[in-house]
């Protein structure tokens, strides 16, 4: 038996010797009510009872875990699914419960144990427990880094101690509307508490910010808003006269279906009663709402709608459903307002943003640019905040916003100031039992996904250049500055994804047998969008084989070096560079029009004035040579007397390079 793992009250018990078999099992009668009902919290304190009495079996120590599973008590949970994994007949779904957490707990390395071992036992899940190890790979790497990419600080004067205050959303200039089940009455109405959490139902609260930029007492919402159940993630119009909010109904069923009303779990739990989510909206008339009006495409009987957000200009509604037709658990969507006021059919985001897990609480800031926390790309641990580039379902990469935005835990409900470098979240990283908290953040540097592609420049059947993926090319990649760098080799495809910052440079050394190594120095603008591509083209090592330089062009009978062509040459003075030890033939070709004399002294020149060019940029004189061919090595029929179209004159007018 392992001591380790066993609670103190357990120990106590074993102690004393066994309690009434009949009193424990009336408690865990009891846990296993409250457990089936969905009060987690409740049947926690049950089980806590029994469990003094007597050992748990494997199907109530699966229970207690499940309990703070869902109650987001990731220690306790860790601590519980340990026990678990280790008992006979247990089901293997909790080695992969148990994986998770100990990610959400920060140890990443413990977790891809138990990943592997989840997809030993259950061979089906393989290509998942691969993509859960890897972003624990990703998690260490981005904890490691030296440069944080922004601070991260949880406000004391929004957050109550013990509840769960999260989803801030603008409302207008210098207010938020958030959620909290801090459990206000209103008018004689008492708060009520939800069995799930063993705290009061969800409510909406507005704070203000003063000039100095604190926080005034949060107020909630009229009771026109906050009925009696749970109200949440909330957005409201730029004026601040229309707010759009989720509310949750209890629905009877007898089938599979959503069971938690602040987010959504398996479908597999839930049995008779089922929490759905519907969207509603609201006008403000003076210091009060009018009646709420239900979203359009609300389906309680079918599916939930909820976490809705508005872009700034009010035209677009993105919001979060698992109706059907969707790629995961829950997918996000986004509907047009239509001229007549209306809202139109929803589409959903599409395969960039969705996965097969859960994507939620999307927000769009001031560019109409989409953030949304998802558990199905790859992340640090539950969910995490991601942000996407593109519009409606055309978008074009999704990128993990990162540490310290992210954490380990769950992470979620971004949004910014006016400044678009400071804003809040809402992160349950620093609590224990399971409550969130809302945060502010500063983004120091923000991050960027470079997209290296390394090809090959070969010439086709055409006698034109085309480039074709390389694979595993080596590049050795450092920021431009510190010593330290790092090896890696670009995949199947010449890709290789590695994360960045706007406003840093980065040196790239790519090589690989047979072809001449490359050098690139990648500057990131600040202004550079979320993912930056960059290409490498390499050239095969062989020599007298003639590789063309494109868009080295001169004006008509002169040869001095244009600014279009010296960018070509500084990338062949960056190749000389990358491989100090060849020497090569730099050479220039004509076109067949102009006589034979005049064509081969314009050649000589061109082919001098760029070799000129790359001594000037430091390559050694006697590395080079300059040839001049005129018109006598043409590359396709187009010779005197022949009517050719200019494009094929132009592959006749060429320069290029050979080793020697």
């Amino acid at each position: 038996m392992n001591f380790r793992h066993i609670p103190l009250y357990l120990t106590a018990a074993l102690m004393l010797g066994a309690a009434p078999v009949a009193e424990a099992q009336q408690e865990l009668r009891k846990a296993n009510k409250h457990y089936e009902k969905f009060e987690f919290a409740l049947a926690l304190e049950q089980y806590r009872k029994a469990s003094e009495k007597r050992k748990p079996d494997v199907k109530t120590a699966e229970r207690i875990a499940d309990s703070y599973r869902l109650t987001r008590q990731t220690v306790e949970a860790e601590r519980w699914y340990a026990q678990v994994v280790a008992m006979p007949g247990r089901d293997p779904q909790n080695i992969y419960h148990y994986a998770e957490a100990l990610r959400s707990n920060g140890k990443y390395e413990e977790a891809k144990q138990q990943y592997m071992q989840w997809a030993e036992e259950v061979p089906q899940m393989d290509e998942r427990a691969q993509h859960l190890m890897a972003s624990c790979d990703k998690a260490i790497s981005w904890t490691n880094q030296k440069m944080p990419l922004a601070e991260v600080q949880r406000l004391s004067g929004l957050n109550i101690q013990g509840f769960s205050d999260f989803s801030p959303m603008n409302y207008g200039k210098d207010a938020i509307i958030f959620t909290s089940d801090r459990g206000v009455d209103q008018e004689g109405k008492s708060a009520g508490t939800y069995g799930w959490t063993g705290r009061p139902y969800l409510q909406l609260f507005m704070a203000s910010r003063d000039g100095n930029g604190n926080w005034g007492k949060p107020t909630a919402l009229h009771e026109m808003i906050n009925d009696q159940y749970h109200n949440a993630t909330a957005s409201a119009t730029e004026d601040g006269q229309t707010l759009y909010f989720t509310r949750t109904q209890l629905v009877q069923q007898r089938k599979s279906g959503n069971a938690d009303p602040t987010s959504w779990v398996d479908k597999s739990q839930v049995n008779e009663y089922i929490n759905r989510l519907e969207i509603y909206s609201s006008q403000r008339r003076g210091t009060t709402w009018t009646e709420i009006k239900p979203f359009a495409f609300n389906n309680v009987a079918e599916y939930s709608v909820g976490h809705p957000a508005l872009s700034p200009d009010g035209k677009i509604m993105y919001f979060v459903s698992d109706m059907p037709g969707g790629m995961g658990e829950t997918d996000i969507y986004y509907t047009l307002r239509q001229p007549d006021g209306s809202w139109g059919e929803p589409v959903n985001a599409g395969i960039l943003i969705n996965t097969s897990g859960r994507e939620s609480f999307p927000y769009v800031d001031q560019n109409g640019k989409l953030y949304f926390s998802s558990d199905g790309h790859i992340g640090m641990g539950g969910l995490d905040i991601f942000a996407a580039e593109g519009k409606h379902a055309a978008w074009t990469a999704v990128n993990n916003m990162g540490h310290p935005i992210n954490s380990s835990k769950h992470d979620y409900g971004i949004m910014f100031n006016e400044d678009e470098e400071t804003g809040l979240l809402s992160s349950n990283r620093e609590s224990s039992n399971g409550t969130d908290d809302i945060y502010s953040f500063k983004v120091l540097q923000k991050p960027v996904v470079i997209a290296v592609t390394t090809l090959e420049r070969k010439q086709n059947e055409q006698k034109k250049n085309v480039q074709l993926p390389l694979p595993q090319v080596q590049l050795v990649i450092a920021q431009q500055n510190p010593n330290d760098s790092s090896t890696v080799l670009t995949n199947t495809k010449g890709q290789y994804f590695m994360d960045g910052r706007k406003g840093n440079s980065y040196v790239m050394q790519g090589s690989k047998q047979g072809y001449l190594n490359q050098h690139s120095l990648v500057v990131v603008p600040k202004t550079a969008p979320d993912t930056l591509q960059v290409a490498m083209v390499f050239d095969r090592d062989e020599k007298n084989v003639a590789i063309v330089l494109e868009n080295i062009y001169y004006d008509l009978d002169k040869w001095d070096i244009r600014s279009d062509a010296a960018k070509e040459l500084d990338k062949l003075a960056e190749v000389l560079e990358a491989n100090p030890t060849i020497k090569i033939e730099l050479s220039s070709h004509t076109d067949s029009r102009e006589s034979l004399k005049y064509n081969q002294v314009l050649s000589e020149r061109r082919a001098q004035a760029a070799v000129d060019y790359l001594i000037e940029k430091g390559i050694a004189k006697d590395r080079l040579t300059a040839k001049g061919y005129g018109k006598t090595r043409l590359v396709n029929k187009c010779t005197d007397g022949v009517s050719c179209p200019e494009e094929m004159h132009q592959q006749n007018r060429r320069t290029e390079f050979r080793i020697k």
